[in-house]
């Protein structure tokens, strides 16, 4: 194959990348240039660019995309309802093609011979990654460390080793040896201590949410605006995509909104337990659920439910860039042109409750459902209506008892 000169390395400055720079340089003796995504790590991101270039960087990029990731990713799948296995909202899978995206960007721009990602072999990172570049430029070169021939590492705790003996920072110990991965939608915890189904998480791992049990003894109050499918504003504040999802990250943590603890099935084969904070994306979901549920007609969202399990396994397997769903989600925002409206949500103790709803294209009528005398709607038209819908299942019976 031919030399690698310059590469381009999706850089966190966690375990995995931290070793893969310093292991690119001296297995391929190549220029390495770094790229950290800001989407919303806010203080992980503190001295990384000193830690790369201590580390052996050429460069490195880091590029704020908090505002992209939120409107271009997370709202999409927002309007979708997406969630992955009737739990994960995707934190992690709507960040990786954004990433990968830029990578490419970069690398063009640097004129480097390939990318590289940290994403293990038994991973959905790898995939992900991996899917993108081949989707958006597929002559570029793909480094995947842990699959590569001249890796050597066979643990996270030979990878600890290496690190110590070039005295490379970690953000993690031997005894707690749990990675993470955290955006403005999320923070994932898996690996060491998690890998025992069994075992309950320990409150020391939690960063965005506190426990239920020490959450306020009353309930907070809040409400969502949205427009078209997409939440515009808090309490009445109209906020960028990014703000408000970062201020509802506030809000829900502070009431114990948001923790999830899954066993998933992951895209190469086996099942993998995940730990997750997903505080202002949990308020989110049911705030857009109940707006919809007042503006939606009953078989479009029939028809766009049906398709949620299919839109969530395309992200989740990393098939953003794909032809599939770039139709899938014309149709989902195809179904959003009434989704306007308020959502009131009352939070306590990890309890999100909706307690109200209104818009000013609600096809709710008081006059229709409500249970006291009216003069819209005649209950003796029911009774064929029933009996109509009744006719296959009569003509069943009467056939049954015939023998």
């Amino acid at each position: 194959m031919k030399e690698v000169k310059k590469v381009v390395l999706a850089y966190s400055g966690g375990l995995d990348t931290s070793v893969i720079l310093k292991w690119l340089i001296e297995t391929y003796g190549c220029e390495v240039i770094c790229f950290a995504a800001d989407i919303g790590q806010k203080e992980e991101l503190s001295g990384l660019r000193e830690k790369a270039i201590q580390t052996g960087a050429a460069k490195i990029y880091i590029d704020d995309l908090r505002e992209e990731f939120a409107r271009n990713f997370v709202f999409p799948a927002l309007r979708a309802n997406a969630i992955y296995e009737g739990t994960y909202l995707l934190g992690t899978s709507l960040a990786r093609p954004l990433i990968a995206r830029r990578q490419l960007e970069i690398a063009k721009t640097e004129g480097a011979d390939a990318v590289c990602h940290g994403a293990t072999g038994k991973g959905n990172d790898q995939v992900r990654f991996e899917l993108t570049y081949m989707a958006l430029n597929p002559a570029i070169r793909i480094i995947s460390a842990w699959r590569d021939e001249r890796w050597t590492f066979d643990s996270r705790a030979s990878m600890i080793d290496y690190a110590e003996k070039h005295g490379i920072p970690l953000p993690l110990t031997r005894e707690k040896p749990y990675s993470s991965d955290r955006n403005l939608l999320h923070i994932s915890h898996e690996g060491g201590i998690l890998e025992d189904t069994w075992a309950e998480p320990k409150e020391e791992m939690f960063v965005l949410t506190v426990s239920p049990e020490a959450a306020p003894d009353r309930p907070a109050y809040v409400e969502i605006g949205f427009e078209k499918g997409n939440p515009v504003s808090v309490n009445g504040a109209a906020m960028t995509p990014a703000a408000l999802v970062d201020h509802l990250n506030g809000i829900a943590g502070a009431n114990g909104i948001g923790r999830m603890d899954m066993v998933e099935n992951r895209f190469v084969g086996m099942k993998s337990r995940g730990v997750y904070e997903t505080p202002g994306g949990t308020i989110l979901w049911a705030a857009h659920r109940a707006v919809e549920s007042i503006t939606m007609d009953r078989e479009v969202m029939l028809m766009r439910d049906s398709l949620i399990p299919k839109y969530a396994q395309l992200v989740y397997n990393g098939f953003w860039y794909s032809p599939e769903m770039e139709v899938l989600q014309r149709f989902i925002d195809d179904t959003q042109g009434r989704v306007t409206g308020t959502a009131r949500l009352k939070l306590y103790k990890g309890n999100c409750i909706v307690v109200g709803r209104k818009s000013p294209f609600s096809l709710y009528s008081e006059d229709f459902a409500t249970f006291e005398k009216d003069r819209v709607y005649d209950q003796k038209d029911a009774t064929g209506f029933i009996r109509l819908n009744a006719l296959r299942l009569r003509i069943l019976a009467m056939m049954d008892a015939r023998g």
